[in-house]
């Protein structure tokens, strides 16, 4: 038996190599997707809230952080052309888990701020080139109408890490809290995702795919690597309408970009200071568990309605959907509610619209990656996915303290204006992920 990670299935046709269904490894592989996203991004957010870091700073540096998303359509090309993305998958899995580790063991160290930010760069810069190789491998192993129906799957399972990340382990960390040392609790958390984090990518070693469209990809005729690299960034600005494309993709989530720096430190800031004086364990049950199961099954509708209908009926729809519900957070900051089923029910209706109207951007994405360099295309427009959260994000936390809570969170609507503009300059195919209706019977 060939064991090698990069060795296509030749045989995946015989009888004897039955095809592997999608739901043995898209649950597990975007789960895996999701964990060191939503701990540099969320999880890094509320440890250095409780270790004492200002929202200005925390904004600031954790926004920095979307850096290797922004710039992962550079290195994209690179993913295609060498080895194959089932191979990237599982050694860029064992990376992050041994970064995970290495930040449970910085923790406890004097400089431990600089020394976790650093770590959480090299994570995220591994963690960028896995998102590129998985999107990839997912489209490459999956036809149009399955792609479809499986992306409230995926964004299902993704949601889970999150629940895992930011709900569960920030529950565990809370409850470390109130019993011990406060570092010594997050480094036990962060020691608790390394374990999880390494388990997955042993899993995914043995059950992903070998489809044999998952090769290394060169331009015909090609003797040149740089020549390679720039026809698939050439390719991409070609495309029809690519300024609404840009555009669609930099401002459907402006006002979402700024919120959700903020989310966590108006839960856990004290009342006095305009917050809503949450607990640690009460975040991770609030924004972490509640929210994002909330958020789960918008982003499971929405995949379903969409794989029914197609997306253009359900564009509008999605977009009022999941921007009108940023309100919760004005009527939040202006009643500081002690409710706390109130203030879970609050966020879960944010939540489970911004999970909904998600998936139009998730679509929008495959259909403008469309084409031969359909990997790198897709980072491509990953890539402009995270610069339109790093930048507003980056300003949000002094904003919020120069305005404070109240004013912040009027700001937010404003700021989803653009969101209601973008989506009136695309173009979307009018079946565009639909289901074909010859193929209901192989679900």
């Amino acid at each position: 038996m060939n064991t090698s990670l990069d060795t296509p299935d030749r045989g995946a046709a015989t009888p004897r190599t039955p095809a592997r269904s999608p739901w043995a490894w898209v649950p597990s592989l975007y789960f895996a997707q999701g964990i060191p996203y939503v701990v540099a991004m969320t999880v890094s957010v509320i440890m250095y809230k409780r270790f004492g870091i200002s929202n200005t700073d925390i904004a600031l540096y954790t926004s920095w952080l979307y850096l290797p998303w922004v710039l992962k359509p550079l290195w994209s090309p690179f993913v295609d052309m060498f080895r194959t993305k089932r191979f990237w998958i599982v050694v860029l899995q064992f990376v992050m888990g041994a970064a995970l580790a290495s930040v449970a063991v910085t923790i406890p160290l004097p400089a431990f701020f600089q020394m976790t930010l650093a770590i959480f760069w090299l994570m995220a810069f591994a963690s960028s080139t896995h998102d590129i190789a998985a999107d990839g491998f997912y489209m490459l192993s999956l036809p149009d109408h399955q792609q479809a129906a499986f992306v409230g799957v995926r964004s299902t399972f993704y949601r889970i890490a999150m629940i895992t990340g930011q709900g569960l382990l920030v529950v565990v960390a809370g409850k470390l809290e109130a019993s011990g040392d406060l570092k010594t609790a997050w480094s036990i958390t962060f020691g608790l995702l390394a374990a999880i984090f390494l388990v997955f990518s042993i899993y995914h070693r043995f059950i992903l795919p070998r489809p044999a469209a998952d090769h290394p990809v060169r331009s015909e005729g090609s003797t040149s690597v740089v020549s390679d690299f720039l026809t698939v960034f050439t390719r991409f600005f070609k495309k029809p309408h690519v300024l609404a494309i840009v555009g669609f993709l930099l401002f459907y989530r402006f006002g979402e970009a700024q919120l959700v720096k903020l989310v966590t430190p108006f839960l856990l800031d004290p009342r006095v200071e305009g917050g809503l004086g949450l607990t640690t364990e009460e975040v991770g049950i609030v924004y972490g568990t509640v929210g994002v199961i909330a958020l789960t099954i918008g982003g499971l509708l929405g995949g379903y309605v969409v794989s029914r209908h197609g997306l253009r009926p359900w564009l509008w729809p999605m977009v009022f959907i999941m921007h009108v519900p940023d309100l919760m957070f004005v009527y939040l900051s202006q009643t500081q509610p002690q409710d706390f089923l109130l203030i879970t029910s609050s966020v879960a209706l944010e939540q489970f619209g911004y999970g909904f109207g998600f998936t139009a951007y998730m679509m929008y994405m495959i259909l403008a990656a469309e084409g031969e360099n359909k990997t790198a295309h897709y980072a491509i427009c990953t890539g402009f996915m995270a610069l339109g959260m790093m930048l507003p994000g980056m300003a949000s936390g002094a904003i919020q303290e120069a305005l404070g809570y109240k004013a912040f969170f009027v700001w937010i609507m404003l700021s989803t204006i653009p969101s209601f503009i973008v989506p009136a300059l695309i173009k979307i195919p009018g079946n565009f992920g639909k289901k074909r209706m010859s193929n209901k019977g192989n679900e």
